[in-house]
């Protein structure tokens, strides 16, 4: 599954070397050139990293700064873009940016720096990730055991389908074993959020080292998985265009 980005860059240089570095990298690209469009993509969709050019495209810095505060990309990888007169490196890492890069952008330091950015990246990919899986669950609350069926799973939780709901604020232990694999978990969950048709999502806790290594990896494998089979699928005939 590709990793992607937002760049927020209306300087043809600068574009001009970031977007190779990192399409070589294999991130999709998506370029935005005013800051109030770049706010509104980044409320509606997710993305792996996102690159501002801080200093010279107005707004940007704004943009930047608000960033956490969007529920969808609170958490991606970011980068300041600077321009050496206006905002200081230090000033930057205080907004919580994550990487800087210097104008002229180099080559060279472009991907220095997006190479060093590719973990962080890939790891909080896993983190966010819901992997489809249609699983028995068994959730065992105080002395009753009631049977499920899982939706999706995530490094951080489950979504599932019961024949009852649980109360708000209930800590459900869950069974299952993971499709296709002989790793079994019992795990202590909470409630995060539940319907009265018995659609339910659980969030792991206190998840044992040795579980969420496995899960991490198993969730790895999944990615991968599907990484090769978008790879195979012949290429969609799209009339949309970045310039």
């Amino acid at each position: 599954m590709m990793l992607e980005s937002l760049l927020l860059c209306r300087d043809v240089d600068t574009v001009r070397i970031i977007r190779p570095t990192l399409e070589k990298l294999s991130i999709a690209v998506e370029i935005c050139q005013e800051a109030k469009k770049a706010h509104e993509i980044l409320i509606a969709e997710k993305f792996d990293a996102v690159i501002v050019d801080c200093d010279d495209l107005p707004g940007g810095l704004a943009v930047l700064q608000g960033l956490r505060a969007t529920p969808s990309n609170r958490n991606s990888v970011t980068f300041a873009v600077l321009n050496g007169k206006h905002t200081t490196t230090q000033e930057a890492f205080g907004m919580g940016v994550n990487f800087v890069l210097q104008k002229p952008v180099s080559i060279l330091n472009a991907a220095r720096c997006f190479h060093a950015a590719l973990s962080f990246m890939e790891r909080e990919r896993r983190r966010y990730y819901r992997q489809p899986a249609k699983m028995l669950v068994k959730v065992v609350l105080e002395d009753k055991e009631i049977s499920g069926t899982s939706t999706n799973i995530s490094e951080g939780g489950m979504a599932l389908m019961l024949h009852q709901a649980l109360p708000k604020n209930a800590s459900p232990r869950v069974k299952f074993t993971l499709p296709d694999s002989d790793l079994v978990f019992d795990l202590e969950t909470v409630v995060a959020w539940a319907d009265i048709k018995g659609h339910v999502g659980l969030r792991f806790l206190h998840l044992p080292e040795s579980s969420q290594g496995q899960l991490e990896k198993w969730l790895g494998e999944q990615i991968e998985k599907q990484a090769h089979v978008s790879h195979d699928l012949p290429p969609s005939h799209s009339s949309e265009t970045v310039q």
